[in-house]
Parts: structure tokens; sequence; C-alpha cells
């Protein structure tokens, strides 16, 4: 953790992944973050693989953070959460936009409590359209964007990638939007910022970047980047294994045709001009898969690294777990006051020079910090217990 954002305060209403990896990269920058879950937790605290203090992707997801467990769906709860938003710089959720409201935190609420917050909505779909109201995980935006179906562009069948990327990616311009709120609102901006971050509109903008291609210029033009939608562009077997190599540059094709003893490819009319050249990537693409059947990994990656040219070996997840350059960096290590189950933890991936850094705290049980959250809002130990027994908010042990 490093101290860069000491001070703000955000109230975190995020279940599975988008709004808990927002969370936990505020929480990796210093603000205090409040998760708020409902009393039977954040469903991927139970996501197997399970082990010490919960779920994998929970772990993964909410360190620094402190928990509060209420029900918002009781006018106690409500209450509760409004003294909290009373102190708060920012408010986020990745719920749809009628539960919100449902649970009395939508924007018109929440920024009536607190007239500078900032409130930030991850959604499925953007509610300026007919969209708006549809339910949305990653599987969903990931068949609406478009990127379940470039696999189809290159010749296959429709498929999602094994990653839950539409979650990270709208998480990720969520965080840069609180970011840039928070700037102008140390500059003097006056009123409430909302933020609105969908993942259908993320999702198509980041694959449209590329793809867009053609239609950029006319209603007819060709959708798809050619050079990413070649078949031939692949993973490529070498005698021991798969290698990804990748000359990109004129000079780098070069080298590589020398060093398989094709330079009179250079000489083509075709190779000297680079929109040409991408006309004929497959062509290249061909070439290079074939030349790279006839030595090891190990020989093609020492060449290659030689010569400049990008490439690495094929690697497996599990095999990143004994990635030297990994080990290196201390990229596993557990941070002090884990329990002693959790072999590996994963970091925050940016390095800040010149900020000494804070240490991180392990992701905290269900309603860990219920009663202190709500002694810092003003509840004496009466009303905080009231509220227990009633069963409104919950605290770390209950069953």
């Amino acid at each position: 953790m490093v101290p860069l954002l000491k001070g703000v305060k955000v109230i975190e209403i995020g279940a599975v992944v988008l709004g808990p990896y927002v969370g936990q990269m505020l929480a990796d920058m210093g603000a205090e973050i409040i998760k708020v879950e409902a009393l039977e937790g954040d469903i991927a605290r139970y996501a197997h693989p399970q082990g010490a203090g919960g779920g994998s992707l929970f772990l993964s997801n909410n360190r620094n953070k402190r928990m509060l467990a209420i029900d918002l769906k009781r006018p106690e709860g409500q209450a509760a959460i409004a003294k909290l938003i009373e102190r708060s710089d920012v408010f986020f959720h990745n719920m749809r936009a009628d539960a919100a409201e449902r649970l009395g935190i939508g924007f018109d609420t929440v920024s009536a409590i607190k007239p500078d917050i900032i409130y930030c909505a991850a959604i499925g779909f953007g509610q300026r359209g007919r969209y708006r109201d549809r339910p949305a995980f990653d599987d969903i935006i990931q068949a609406a964007s478009g990127l379940a179906g470039l696999s189809a562009m290159k010749g296959g069948e429709p498929q999602f990638m094994p990653t839950i990327i539409a979650d990270k990616v709208a998480a990720l311009h969520a965080l840069y939007a609180i970011l840039a709120a928070l700037v102008a609102r140390a500059r003097g901006q006056v009123g409430p910022i909302r933020i609105e971050a969908p993942m259908f509109e993320v999702m198509t903008a980041f694959l449209l970047n590329e793809h867009l291609a053609g239609a950029t210029f006319a209603d007819d033009g060709a959708v798809g980047y050619p050079r990413l939608l070649s078949p031939d562009r692949r993973p490529h077997r070498t005698a021991d294994g798969w290698i990804a190599v990748l000359p990109y540059t004129k000079d780098q094709w070069q080298r590589f045709l020398g060093e398989i003893n094709r330079a009179d490819i250079c000489e083509e009319e075709w190779f000297r001009n680079p929109n040409t050249r991408q006309a004929h990537i497959g062509q290249l693409y061909q070439l290079l898969s074939a030349s790279l059947a006839g030595r090891t990994t190990d020989a093609w990656i020492e060449a290659l690294s030689a010569l400049d040219i990008p490439c690495s070996r094929i690697a497996t997840p599990a095999e990143l777990l004994d990635d030297p350059h990994l080990e290196e960096i201390g990229f596993f290590n557990v941070p002090e006051g884990y329990p002693d189950g959790i072999a590996r933890s994963l970091p925050q991936p940016v390095l800040f020079d010149g900020i000494a850094p804070l240490p991180d705290t392990a992701p905290r049980a269900l309603g860990a910090d219920s009663r202190a959250i709500l002694a810092d809002c003003g509840y004496d130990d009466a009303a905080i217990d009231t509220l227990i027994d009633a069963g409104v908010i919950r605290t770390a042990g209950e069953d």
C-alpha cells in the first residue's frame, strides 16, 4: 500500500470482481475503503477454491479494506449508511440502477445526503439506452460487445476468453474516472460528480480501438484489424514446445528473414512498403511458423533475443508460479498478518518510487469492522447492540 490517497474516504458496495477490484486498487493507493456487504456477505467469499480466509477470488480483490455487514433493505440500515455517506468522499457500487434505488443509494438520494459526493456506478449497460435494465455478467458482456465473436472472424466458433476480462476492464475505467474526479475536487470543483462506467460501452470501446478499422472512414468499411485476425497469428510449434514471435517493424522482419536464410524476400517490392507488407502478413506468418519447427524453444529464444526480435515461450498460468523474474521481484510474497494457510498473494503491480510504502492488511472477515465503523459515525455501544440484536448489522464471528 502507498499513501497517495491518504484521507480519501470511499464506500464500496461491490461484489465478486468488478466492484471489489476498484475498491482494492483505491485501497492500495491509501484510500480508506469501507466495503459494505449484505449480511450473507459477498458471494466471492464462498467461491471455490476455499482456504484460509475464504475463497481465493475474494482474497485477490479485498485487501486493505474495512468490512461492514449491514441489511440495506431495513430502514435502520439505510439510516446508518446515510451517516456513513455524510463523512465520505466517494460512493461506489456495481449493482443495477433500479436495485440501488430500491436500497436508497441511488444518485439523487446519496447526493442529497452529501452534496459534494463523487458517485460512481459501474453497471452493465449505460442508462441512456434501451439496454439499461438488462442484467449483466462477464460472459454476457463478452457476447454483447463483440469480444466472443472475434474468434468467429478468424474462421472458428465464438468463444469466451477464459478470464473475467469485462469486469476488470470496466473496473480500470471506473478507477481512472474516480481519480480524475478526485483531482477535479481538489482543484475546486463544487457539487456532486456522477460517474457511470457501463461494462457494455467500455468493452465496445476497448475492442473497437483497433477493430473499428475501415469503418472509421466509411459506412461500408471493413471492421477488423487484419494482422490480429490472420489465422496465422498464433502460438507456433517449435521442435519441443511452443513459442510466440512477433517481428513487427520492417527491420525486425529483415533480421528474422536473414536468420532463416530468406533475405531474398526483403528485396520484394511488396515487402518494402508498409501497406503492402501488411497485406502479405499471412504469407510472412506462414513462413515464420514453418521455420520455427526446426529448432527447440530454447534455441529460438537465444537466437531471437540476440536479434532483438520480440519473443516468449508460451507459459501456462501454473508455470508463472515458478517464473524466475516474478521470483526475483517477490511477486507472490505473502504480507505479514495473512492467515498461515495462504501460500501466495497478488501484489499491486504498479511501482511508486519515492513514496514510502505501508504494510498491506489481509482481507478481513465478514462484519469484522461493523462495530468500529458505526462507532465512528456516532453510534454508542447500546445503539450498536440494538442493531445487532435486530439483525440489521452483523459482526465477525456470528453464525
